[in-house]
This record gives structure tokens, sequence and C-alpha cells, in this order.
């Protein structure tokens, strides 16, 4: 197994550059076909949130992948290239199961990642781009992401970004009862801030969505009002809090138009909160009096507060991924060396058997006695030749290096994998 991971987040890049490298889900299917096609990846897939953008393959190294993303989005690597991590093997398993129990989110804890990453792995196996490898480190990712919920209090009163955006309008508004809130596009994040704010008291929740049945459905689950997607800008004004999340490609909410509203509204505050990405509001309407648009990155503020009660749990979280992965790599390397060894007797012994068949002519002299004295001499010097590698391969599943090692020795005695 010879896993590698390119990636970007929260952590390394602002909002302005995960939005260039973000894959929508018309995209992705086109994406892993494109990404598995290429020399040296046998099977991939793509974590695409408001977050973070990350592939995770079987292939030996990063660079196939680095060039994908690239070459996908048409972005030269130079604009990104700061902003990009990698793992390799162990450090990418860890990685995979920290992003999955939540240990690596903006919000340490918070319950939506698993299910993204879920709707990731799902889509990749439709594609057809998830092997046995990929299938059993994500199956393994889930378990381990359910055990560090249940064995520890890291999701105990369940936050999540729209959750911190909704402290944010608790922080500029003080009491929100009597305030009414909009939200643009029912995705799973806009349900979350719906239920969040309905629990702190705003008198109402309007709801729009392009799909207008969705809305409506949402809307009837917190006793508010659906309004038309195309319509959405006649009743906007009724709000004193918009939380946008549509995945439009591109602004649904201009400077312009956010004037007209504030205007409507006799220039009362108006407070946008744009957990999109791409970003659905244009970030000069900031420049507006009376207007106050965050962005999803302007949410770490409500975040950081909520990190400090969780950092205890979260330490019992990581003591559990670690034990976790140096479990499936024990396992996944045990499962990759015995086939190794059969491998590599089997090569071994093809060669001593073509060589003594090519030399067979200048053998014909031998007695029988002697011919089966070479024959039990070649296996002896093979036999010794594979003794050291053989007891390497045994010793390597608790190694970290171990897919390194069976590598190399794949490479020197020419083993050619099955």
């Amino acid at each position: 197994m010879q896993l590698a991971i390119v990636g970007l987040s929260h952590k390394t890049a602002p909002v302005e550059i995960r939005e260039r490298l973000a894959f929508n889900s018309d995209m992705l299917r086109t994406a892993l076909t494109s990404l598995v096609g290429r020399e040296d990846v046998s099977e991939a897939m793509i974590l695409s949130t408001c977050n973070r953008v990350e592939v995770v393959a079987e292939s030996p190294d990063d660079r196939r992948i680095r060039e994908f993303l690239c070459e996908f989005h048409r972005i030269p690597h130079d604009d990104v290239s700061k902003h990009l991590y990698s793992f390799r093997n162990t450090d990418a398993i860890r990685h995979v199961f920290r992003v999955a129990s939540s240990l690596d989110s903006m919000l340490v804890g918070e319950p939506q990642i698993l299910g993204q990453v879920k709707e990731a792995y799902r889509i990749a196996t439709d594609a057809g781009t998830v092997g046995m490898h990929l299938s059993a480190l994500m199956n393994r990712a889930f378990a381990v992401a359910k055990k560090v919920r249940s064995e520890t209090g890291i999701s105990q009163s369940a936050v999540s970004v729209s959750y911190a955006a909704v402290e944010l309008a608790r922080k500029i508004f003080g009491d929100l009862s009597g305030k009414v809130v909009m939200i643009i596009g029912a995705s799973k994040m806009g349900e979350l801030a719906a239920k969040h704010l309905k629990r702190a008291g705003v008198s109402s929740v309007l709801v729009t969505n392009r799909t207008f049945e969705r809305a409506v459905e949402l809307a009837q689950v917190f006793e508010g009002a659906a309004v038309p997607f195309e319509h959405f800008t006649d009743h906007i004004d009724r709000a004193d809090i918009v939380i946008s999340s549509t995945g439009a490609p591109h602004f649904i909410m201009t400077r312009a138009l956010a004037e007209q509203i504030i205007h409507r509204r006799k220039n009362k505050p108006m407070f946008f909160i744009d957990i999109a990405v791409p970003r659905d509001i244009d970030p000069a309407v900031n420049e507006i009096d009376n207007a106050f648009l965050y962005d999803i990155d302007d949410l770490q503020q409500v975040i950081d507060s909520n990190l400090k009660g969780r950092m205890k749990e979260a330490s019992r979280a990581e003591e559990i991924v670690d034990h976790e992965v140096q479990a499936f790599c024990t396992k996944m390397q045990s499962r990759e060396v015995v086939p190794m060894i059969v491998q590599l007797r089997d090569t071994l012994e093809k060669l001593r058997r073509d060589e003594i068949e090519r030399n067979r002519r200048h053998l014909k002299d031998l007695s029988p006695e002697q011919q089966a004295a070479i024959d039990q001499l070649t296996r002896s010097l093979v036999n010794k030749i594979l003794h050291p590698p053989i007891e390497q391969l045994k010793q390597i599943a608790h190694d970290p290096q171990g897919p390194d090692i069976v590598d190399l020795i794949r490479k020197i005695f020419n083993v050619k994998p099955q």
C-alpha cells in the first residue's frame, strides 16, 4: 500500500485560494476518472468542503496529484504550491483518521466532516476509482471516527461551523429574540444554522433554495416560510441576519444589490454570514454602512473560544488515533508481506530453473547423482540469498517505513507486482 495525500485547508490557505481548487459535485466523477487515468495513480478519492480540498490516492509519490490539481483547475503551480501539504503512507493514514474524527476541523469535534468524508468515498466508489487499499483505509477511518465519538467527549454539545456563525450573530446583536433570519441555500450547513437559530429564540426563519420544494420542506421543519429563489431579493430586506451557502459559481449578492436592500431597510443594520465556497457575497458589501459581512474564515474567532474546552478530550482522541494507526499499518503490511515473500521466492526459483535449463547441454555428461547435487546446491544458494530480505520483510510489520522497504526489495530483485 503506497498512500499519498495532497491538499490544502483552512490552516494553510485563505478562502480565496481554497475556492479556486474546490470541486463541485458535478465535476467530481470526471476529475476522479482523469486522476486515476494518470500514470502511477491506481486508486483515488477527492474530499472537497468549505474548509479543505484533499486528494487521497494509491500512488508512490505526490507529484502526479499536484500536477492533476493544477491542470484540472488551470492554475499555475506557483500560485498554490506554498499552500499545499502532502502526506505519505503512515502519515497519510494518520491524517485520514484525524480528518474523519474531526480532529483536524476548524472546530474540533464538529459532526459534519464525517458525513462529508463518507459522501466523498461514496462518489469515488460509484466512479470506480476505489480499490482494495482505499476501501480498507476508509472503512477503518469510519470505525475510528465512531470510536473517538463514543469513547471521548469531543462531540458533546455538538457544534459546527454553522453554530459558530450563530455565535457570531449573537455577539453582534446580543439577544436574537425578535430577529428574522433568511437562510439562502437549503444545504446541510444552512439546516444546522436554522436549528441553532431557532434554539436561540429568533422570531422567524425564511428559507430560499433553487429547488423550491426543498425550501418548503425545510421551512416547515422550523415553522418558517419558504421563498422562491428567483424572488428572494424581494423579501431579503425583512431579514436582520442572512446566512448564505448555495455553492453557486458566482456572487449571488453584489454590492449594488446590498445597497438597495439596506436602503429599503431604512439603514437598519444587517448581518451577512457567507459560509459558501466559492463565496456567495461580494466582499465589497462589507464597505457599505450598516452592512456587516463575515465569510467562513472570519468564523475562526468564534471557533477559537470553543476550542479551549475541547483540548483535553482531543488529546484523548489523538491517543486513540495513534493506536488505531499502528494497528492498521500492522494489518496492511502483514497482508502485503506474505504475497511479497511468495513472489520473491517464485522469482528466484524461476531464475534458478531457467539457468539450469540454459546450461543443460553442458551438464549432460554428469551422472544423475551429480545433477541432483547441482540442483541441491543451487537451491541452497537461492535460499541463502533469500534469507536476509525475507527476514527483513517479516520484521517490517511494525515499521512505519514498511511500504518503502517492500518497494525497495521489489525493485532490487525485479519482482513484478501482481
